[in-house]
């Protein structure tokens, strides 16, 4: 989609289609009159409000939320006007939703449009209004259609962002504004991608390869990559333990983020994903219905990829570090076995009781080696556990850590983006239940409860020299997100980059 601005206009530009979106305001009941609700046209133009009282179905449209109607100027373009609301309730979250359902209804029947945007600035603020446009419609125009034969194009390729008010909006200019929405967006339709692809195609070696190819892409960014033999000189004896059964190697990215300004002051966040490119389940045996869609679970790695990508893009202030630890988990004469007791990188001995509890074991490894770097903050993220569904449900992200103030950081920046994000807790009951009478750990719990709490557990008892650390279970929310306007109806969301984005930008 190409994107331009239009600032200071007068009038809007001659596009076949303009969009208006309004708020609506309650009538208070008077007499025998019952209270009602009418959309907002007081920045409209007189042609405008004249075009709309002539159109008889304007008589029905009130501005409420997800109400549209389109209709035809005298200058010949088609005008479509939208309800956001009130604007007392209304959000930017409302905005995104609405604009994504705006492309919907326009990517088939018009080249080009216009988008109003003064009448739709909420909270006094352009630059994360006009985000939330931009964001809707660029998220909502994703398809995944690289296997098709044959591919569909959508006519819409042209966004015009038009206002009447100065080049400033809250500290940046509008270009500013649109370039970071870009950059954004850009960046969740790459975490789609990987999460999408077929694992015959993405499989370790060819994933590793693809991300390494675009991070050194990205302005101040150094790429380091480990195979298998320095794979095996760090000691990841976990990693190595799920990956025994695979035909290709694993990998483990590592790729570094600086900013322009770095000081001894400057903080270090890690950011580290499960990269699990199929999971099998091992011997221990997914049934066939669970297997299906298992190429989902390297969501971890693209999402925590994605917010590194998007904070590069914007010239974060903080120093960024991106570790994944990639493989998949298959089966072989050579794949572990239930029961088997594995060293990891720190020493420690996991009995490994279920071989599809694999996700915590290339994690394990990945957040001691993120350890060894003394960030301020490890933050990863895994489609780890189905006990998050059971827990949160499909529609939150569940976050637990061993540290208050980062984890509010993180439902902070969750609320600020407006994706959901649910603090679930690690009490001690589940940090001794991993201990084994075999093993230092095992893998899973002794009893079916709490399953993402004891997953977390486990990862907290690979954190060291004190660091500060927050996990993210985005087993629910990775994918199967079409009730969300924005997201396809079917794969991957990208939900998650932007409140992680949120958070690397927030930071000093």
């Amino acid at each position: 989609m190409k994107y331009s601005l239009q600032l200071n206009a007068n009038e809007l530009e001659q596009t076949q289609l303009v969009v208006s979106a309004v708020y609506c305001k309650t009538t208070a009941a008077r007499g025998k009159a019952k209270e009602k609700k009418e959309p907002v046209l007081t920045h409209w133009s007189k042609e405008w409000k004249d075009a709309f009282d002539a159109f008889k179905a304007s008589e029905e449209f009130t501005g409420e939320t997800g109400s549209q109607l389109t209709m035809t100027l005298p200058s010949g373009s088609a005008l479509m006007v939208v309800g956001l609301g009130e604007k007392s309730s209304a959000t930017f979250e409302t905005i995104r939703r609405q604009f994504a359902e705006v492309y919907k209804s326009a990517a088939s029947r018009y080249k080009d449009m216009t988008v109003d945007m003064d009448g739709l600035i909420l909270k006094n603020n352009p630059e994360v209004s006009l985000q939330a446009v931009v964001e809707g419609i660029e998220l909502a125009a994703y398809r995944f259609d690289t296997h098709l034969s044959q591919k569909t194009t959508d006519k819409l390729n042209k966004v015009i962002l038009a206002s009447a008010k100065t080049t400033k909006a809250k500290g940046k200019t509008w270009q500013e504004a649109l370039n970071s929405a870009l950059s954004i967006t850009e960046s969740i339709t790459i975490t789609r991608n990987f999460i999408n692809e077929a694992p015959n195609v993405l499989h370790s070696e060819n994933y590793a390869k693809l991300l390494e190819k675009d991070a050194k892409s990205l302005p101040r960014v150094k790429t380091k990559v480990l195979n298998k033999a320095e794979i095996k000189k760090e000691k990841m004896g976990l990693l190595l333990s799920v990956n025994n059964g695979s035909a290709y190697e694993p990998r483990v990215t590592h790729f570094t983020y600086t900013p322009k300004k770095m000081t001894s002051k400057t903080k270090h966040i890690v950011l580290v994903g499960k990269g699990i490119t199929f999971d099998t389940g091992g011997y221990s045996l997914k049934p066939s219905a669970s297997m299906m869609n298992m190429k989902f679970d390297m969501g971890g790695s693209a999402t925590m990829y994605g917010a590194f990508r998007a904070a590069a893009l914007l010239g974060a202030d903080v120093k960024i570090t991106c570790i994944l630890g990639i493989t998949d988990n298959a089966i072989n004469s050579l794949a572990t076995m239930p029961d088997s007791v594995v060293k990891a990188r720190n020493g420690k001995t996991v009995e490994i009781l279920n071989t599809d509890a694999e996700g915590r074991l290339v994690l394990a490894d990945c957040l001691d080696y993120a350890c060894d770097l003394k960030p301020d903050a490890i933050i990863d993220a895994a489609t780890l556990t189905g006990a998050c569904l059971v827990a949160v449900g499909h529609e939150v992200c569940a976050v637990m850590g061993n540290e208050k103030k980062l984890i509010d950081s993180l439902l902070k920046s969750a609320e600020a983006t407006e994706e959901r994000m649910w603090q679930l807790p690690i009490f001690d009951e589940y940090r001794e239940d991993i201990k084994s009478p075999m093993a230092d750990l095992k893998n899973i719990g002794s009893k079916p409860y709490a399953g993402s709490s004891k997953a977390g557990a486990f990862l907290e008892a690979f954190i060291k020299n004190d660091v500060n650390w927050a996990h993210l279970d985005i087993a629910g929310i990775a994918t199967g997100q079409g009730h969300i306007p924005y997201c396809p109806a079917k794969g991957a969301s990208g939900l998650i980059v932007r409140s992680v984005t949120d958070y690397l930008m927030g930071l000093k």
